[in-house]
């Protein structure tokens, strides 16, 4: 016998119908084609537990119905073509095709310039330039913020990780998404911030988050507006 009661939370900006079963062991949420969220549990789990398992999955949940609203998009929506915008730490830059350049993709003047010819593979060129230009920006930034936190990264490398901003190594290094350039700098110090946490603290335990506290007094804020907004970023770079 299966006993269902149906409810609804609201956590934020966002709206679960709960659903509960007493054959579930443990919380699930899942996002519906149409983009609704379902949530769904044992019978004596609290609202505010619930509560709180939503807001350890919101960056989880924000990417999942960015994906949902871009395959409901018509395909192609970013172009290669002149006055096309295209992110760089937290601005948009309008792209200019040009008939000839030393190289197909660089910024200059405040606009992003692709050689015409090169069009038809805009899409590589654009990561390739991001992922070369993350590598330095980001060590930099990096030694910085490792030099306030009183911790030493064995490496900081860029590359595709997936729906992940960074991750921590366990020889000690840290690695970030190439994409990771496309956010607003206060969005990136806080995944610096995050992954050279756990060198200290591996897991989400509240003592890993004091030492982000500690670096980042606002990191709450910032951590929201990551959760909420990160999401078209990371599609971006999987389009």
């Amino acid at each position: 016998m299966i006993e269902v009661a149906h409810e609804h939370l609201i956590v934020d900006d966002l709206t679960f119908e709960v659903r509960r079963s007493v054959r579930r062991k443990t919380v699930e949420i899942t996002v519906d084609r149409g983009g609704e969220l379902i949530i769904t549990a044992p019978p004596g789990v609290a609202g505010d537990v619930l509560g709180a398992f939503v807001r350890e999955k919101k960056f989880w949940l924000y990417t999942r119905l960015a994906e949902k609203e871009a395959l409901q998009q018509p395909r192609g929506s970013k172009e290669f073509v002149s006055g096309e915008g295209f992110p760089y730490l937290g601005r948009s830059y309008r792209l200019l095709l040009v008939d000839a350049q030393e190289v197909p993709l660089k910024l200059e003047s405040g606009r992003f310039k692709l050689r015409r010819d090169e069009a038809p593979g805009g899409r590589e060129h654009f990561i390739r330039w991001y992922a070369e230009h993350a590598a330095p920006w980001l060590r930099r930034r990096v030694k910085g913020w490792a030099s306030r936190m009183g911790v030493q990264p064995r490496g900081v490398e860029v590359r595709d990780l997936g729906f992940r901003w960074g991750s921590c190594g366990q020889a000690g290094g840290v690695n970030f998404h190439w994409a990771t350039i496309l956010l607003p700098v206060t969005a990136v110090d806080y995944v610096i911030v995050h992954e050279l946490a756990h060198l200290v603290e591996p897991n989400h335990t509240p003592e890993f988050w004091q030492q982000v506290a500690r670096a980042l007094p606002e990191y709450e804020q910032r951590k929201a507006w990551l959760a909420e907004h990160g999401g078209r970023a990371l599609l971006l770079s999987r389009a």
